[in-house]
Parts: C-alpha cells; sequence; structure tokens
C-alpha cells in the first residue's frame, strides 16, 4: 500500500501528465502550461517519480476502484457480449445491443485522459534516460492495454498519441497489429538480454503485476504476441503463424507460478467489488448451460448459488443451485421479474464492498495453453500437440482455482468426460419453454472429430479460462472463431443488429467528431465500412 504522502504525489504528477500528454481527444490551447515557468511538466519529474506512474499506469488500465471505464466499458459491452453475465437493470439496453453513446463516451475519455497518459510518459521517460529493462516492461504493458480498445473499436489513435496537437491521427486495426509484434518482439528481446539483472530496481516497489521480474514480464510479452496472432490467423494466415512460432520460440507463460496478474489493496480494489453491490447482472444461460453439462467445479469460484434455485434441471444426483438467465430480456421483464433473486451472483470474493477483492487477471498460462493448441490444429509449431495443450490449458485453469485433483463434480476425471453441455431449463421471462442445450461438444478431446469440432473445444475451454477480467477478450475470439456456440439475445432493440447476430465493434465516440473530426473521418474510411455495430473488423474474415 501507498504511504499517503506517496498518494499525494502520485494524484498531483498525474494532473499534470493528463494534461502535459494527454492529445487524444482533447483540444485545449497547451500554450500556457507549455511555457509557464512556474508550472509542473513532464521534463521536470525524476526518476524517483518513475515507479508512481508506472503503478498508476497499471492499476488504471485494470479498472482498479472502478476508474478507466470498468462499467461502462468492460463490464457493460464486454462481459455481456462474451455472454459471461446477463443484466438486470431494467434501463440497461447494451444487452440489447444498443452501442450506447454516453457510456463509450466516457470510458474512451477515461481512457485517453487516465490510463494512457502514464503509460505514455512511463515509455518515454525510460527512452529518454536510457532505462532500457524498464522501457521494454512498459511498452508491453502499453500494448496490452491499448489493443482491447483497438479490438473493440478497429482503429484508435496510437502512433500519434501524445503528440501536442489538436488533431490526433487514427491507426487501423492493420496498421495497430503490425506495430504491436514490433513492439513485443523488441521489448522480450530486451529483457532477455538483461535476464541477469533478476529485477527491476526502478519498478520493483511499484509494479504490482510482477515486482519487477524482468523474466516473468518477458513470458507476458511473448503470451500476448501469441494471443494477437492468433486473432489473425484468418486474415493473414503467413503473419500469424510466423508471429505464433516466433512468440513460442521465445517463451511463453506455461507455469500458473508465473500468471499476470495485477495486485490489489484496499486502495486499489477488484472493481467487480463495487459494481456487483449495484445488482444490475447476473450469471448468463450460457454459463449455466456449459459449466452444469461439464459439471465443472470451477462454478463454485465463479458464482454464488441462486438465492431461489431451480432443481428440476438439475444434473442426476448432484445438486446445481447455480442458475443464469438468458440475454436480452425485455426492459418490462426486468422491472417486473425477481432475475437477481432467481439467478447466480458473482462468486462472493468479488461481491465484497469496501474488499481488496481478487487480484484483476491480465493473462495466464491456460490461457497460452490454448492458444497454442488453436495453433496446433494449424499445423503450426507449437512444442505440442492440439490434444496435449488443450488437455494442459484445463489443468492449469483448474491448478489456479485449487482443484488440482481434475475432477467433475460427480468425482469423474474432468479432462476425459464425454459429459456435454446441458439445457439450463427454463428463463423466469418463459417458464413454459425448456431451453436446449448450448452445444453439443463434450470435454473430452474428440480425436475422430473434425478439425471445426475441435476448435470448438478448445474455445470453449479458453472462453471458461478467460472468465471474468478478460471479457473483451473473449468478445474478440467470438467475433473471431464464432465459437463457443452460444445463445442468441432474445431480442435486439438495435435495428442494425439482429438478436441472432453478434456486435462487431463498438463506434466512434461523438466527443471525437466534434474535437478530431478530420482525422475521425479518416478513422472511418480505414474501418472498410460505416461507423456502426455490422462493420466486420480487420481480423473478422472467417468464412
Amino acid at each position: 500500500m501507498l504511504k499517503q504522502n506517496n498518494m499525494k504525489n502520485l494524484l498531483i504528477i498525474i494532473s499534470v501528465l493528463a494534461l502535459a500528454v494527454f492529445a487524444g481527444s482533447c483540444t485545449k490551447d497547451f500554450d500556457e502550461i507549455n511555457t509557464n515557468p512556474k508550472a509542473i511538466t513532464v521534463a521536470s519529474l525524476d526518476q524517483s517519480s518513475f515507479g508512481l506512474v508506472a503503478k498508476r499506469a497499471i492499476v488504471y488500465t485494470s479498472y482498479l476502484r472502478n476508474s478507466t471505464g470498468m462499467q461502462t466499458y468492460h463490464s457493460l459491452f464486454g462481459d455481456v457480449y462474451a455472454n459471461y453475465f446477463a443484466t438486470t437493470h431494467p434501463n440497461f439496453l447494451s444487452d440489447r445491443y444498443v452501442l450506447v453513446g454516453s457510456w463509450l463516451n466516457g470510458s474512451f475519455n477515461s481512457f485517453y485522459q487516465n490510463a494512457a497518459p502514464p503509460i505514455q510518459f512511463c515509455v518515454d521517460f525510460a527512452k529518454e534516460k536510457g532505462l532500457a529493462v524498464e522501457e521494454a516492461i512498459m511498452k508491453i504493458w502499453r500494448v496490452n492495454a491499448f489493443a482491447k480498445y483497438a479490438d473493440s473499436f478497429g482503429a484508435i489513435p496510437y502512433s500519434h498519441f501524445g503528440n501536442m496537437e489538436k488533431a490526433v491521427p487514427y491507426d487501423s486495426l492493420e496498421e495497430l497489429y503490425a506495430l504491436f509484434f514490433e513492439e513485443l518482439e523488441s521489448a522480450v528481446t530486451v529483457l532477455k538480454a538483461n535476464l541477469s539483472q533478476g529485477k527491476s530496481a526502478t519498478l520493483q516497489a511499484y509494479d504490482d503485476v510482477y515486482k519487477g521480474d524482468i523474466a516473468k514480464w518477458a513470458k507476458l510479452g511473448s503470451s500476448l504476441r501469441l494471443r494477437l496472432a492468433l486473432h489473425c490467423k484468418y486474415v493473414n494466415p503467413t503473419l500469424a503463424r510466423t508471429q505464433a512460432e516466433a512468440a513460442v520460440s521465445a517463451g511463453v507463460i506455461e507455469n500458473v507460478a508465473d500468471n499476470a496478474k495485477v495486485a490489489t489493496s484496499i486502495d486499489w480494489y477488484n472493481a467487480y467489488c463495487t459494481i456487483t453491490s449495484w445488482m444490475e447482472f447476473r450469471m448468463s444461460a450460457d454459463m449455466e448451460s456449459i459449466m452444469k453439462g461439464y459439471l465443472d467445479p470451477r462454478v463454485q469460484s465463479y458464482f454464488q448459488e441462486a438465492k431461489f434455485p431451480d432443481p428440476t434441471d438439475d444434473p442426476d444426483d448432484v445438486v446445481f443451485n447455480f442458475e443464469g438467465m438468458r440475454n436480452g430480456q425485455t426492459k418490462s421483464d426486468r422491472q417486473q421479474l425477481d432475475f437477481n433473486g432467481h439467478a447466480s451472483d458473482m462468486h462472493k470474493s468479488w461481491v465484497s464492498l469496501g474488499a481488496a477483492g481478487p487480484a484483476w487477471r491480465v493473462m495466464g498460462a491456460d490461457e497460452s495453453y490454448f492458444l497454442r493448441a488453436e495453433g496446433a490444429l494449424e499445423n503450426w509449431n507449437m512444442g505440442g500437440t492440439a490434444q496435449e495443450l488443450y488437455e494442459k490449458g484445463i489443468k492449469a485453469s483448474f491448478d489456479e482455482w485449487g482443484y488440482s485433483d481434475y475432477q467433475n463434480l460427480a468425482g469423474e476425471d474432468y479432462i476425459t468426460s464425454d459429459r456435454i453441455p446441458a439445457s439450463p431449463g427454463t428463463d423466469l421471462s418463459d417458464p413454459g419453454t425448456v431451453i436446449p442445450p448450448v452445444s453439443t461438444v463434450p470435454v473430452a478431446f474428440m480425436t475422430t472429430g473434425g478439425k471445426e469440432q475441435q476448435l470448438e473445444q478448445i474455445i470453449t475451454q479458453k472462453w471458461l479460462c478467460l472468465y471474468p477480467e478478460n471479457s473483451i477478450e473473449a468478445w474478440t475470439v467470438r467475433r473471431i472463431t464464432k465459437y463457443p456456440k452460444l445463445y442468441d439475445r432474445l431480442e435486439s432493440e438495435e435495428p442494425l443488429i439482429a438478436a441472432t447476430s453478434l456486435p462487431t465493434r463498438l463506434t466512434f465516440i461523438t466527443g471525437e467528431y466534434t474535437n478530431n473530426k478530420a482525422e475521425v473521418e479518416k478513422a472511418v474510411s480505414k474501418l472498410g465500412g460505416p461507423d456502426n455495430g455490422t462493420t466486420k473488423l480487420w481480423w473478422d474474415k472467417k468464412p
């Protein structure tokens, strides 16, 4: 925990950085602050301040303390488009595919005003001062922070961010990925050349991910590179294979002990601990269907039992009191029906208001193994077969959550189980209709199955392991691979987006059309389609 005086200093530093570095959508005149001899500027900060700013960069991009769009970006778009949750609040329309402009405007501006400036400062300061290791670490974090916005909007300010001009150009998604791959490769190369240092003395006390551990940061950099490589496999298979094989060769996360998580505290708490207290969302029917069918023990760590469970759809000889609800409920049903009582809330670790809550998960060994399994399906050199890597991914996830006996809720071996998703029963809004299972793929790897069946298995397990902090990534994977198979919305309130489809992107914000008009219009031209939620992004090329 930061001392109180350090926290005050940090707030002063960041308030200055927001003015001195931020240029994403702001059009204010910077002349006064640039010439006022009494103003604190980036140039006046020294290495002793670097760690404080790096800490801010890390916690703000991890939504700690409900910062930088946790609810209005991560939860109300990522969480519900991943189908992890369905909203119970009658006025929340993003679950009915309305791309609410005010939410997007606030979360986009918050990222570029509060999170992006300290990240950029850390990269620039480290480069200027010759801090090669620290520059590499913050470059990796910059890619991690910006990539999810890139995958959400399809074009964002990146290479020109912080140009101190009123007009800030956007990079296209293809341009962004080229930059991401270049930066991750160079950063990992620097870190691996400095492994003998062990840890960054400058960041050790402030790095809430790895405490400055150089080897672990290198593994995260390569793992992020692997994640982005798999995004490209349908649009540019050669690029995807080259980047994926290089990432695996450089060394990705393979052990749970190396998982990247941002530590939480009473001062910097997991923001789910705030938004769950508002009782605005509950477990989805998709989660119920898959986890109940698989008798997945992780459900006990993901969710709470429903206050009013339905025992009529429980599996034979297993009590399963975890209940879900369909996405896209009508406003009237959400006003009149007690979804909060009949569907499951998040696990208690995420609902303790005022508590630190679980560490914010960035990336882990389980996802790395599933990515490698996906690459192995394409006959890339991933260091194992698709089945071997798939099974290692499941084990890594179970190890992380404390289920290292690898058994399901019936005491059977989970990995070799032929169980398939189950019916979630009936929905509170339609008690007369039994909902069929969301899919038919089993847990046990289908060695004689087709490539698409095996891919569905891999992505279904990856979807489970990305819960909940990587919901934006889960939505991205849905758009790219079309898996896992999940339920359609009951209804869509957006005329352009059918209930049977999925929003392909988020729309550019109104503030940019006002303050950065020429550049955002150029960005639209880079999309290859109109600025709406149906234009497919660059990597969205699966037939």
